[in-house]
């Protein structure tokens, strides 16, 4: 039985690989960066780690 004022079906509105697709974007943007800063990279690769580590894996938690 569910709670009145709930739905059965709240959970039904995510997508199922959602979860994974943002840890992969996480993990490509972080990969990517350090391969840049490994080449020499002063530009991309602090953005890409920046993006990485502060705006995907914090999403990918909380979805």
């Amino acid at each position: 039985m569910t709670k009145p004022g709930t739905s059965a079906s709240s959970g039904a509105s995510r997508l199922p690989g959602s979860r994974a697709v943002w840890w992969g974007l996480a993990a490509a943007a972080i990969l990517l960066g350090f391969a840049d800063l490994w080449r020499g990279g002063e530009t991309i690769a602090p953005i890409l780690l920046v993006v990485g580590y502060l705006v995907l894996v914090p999403i990918a938690i909380l979805k």
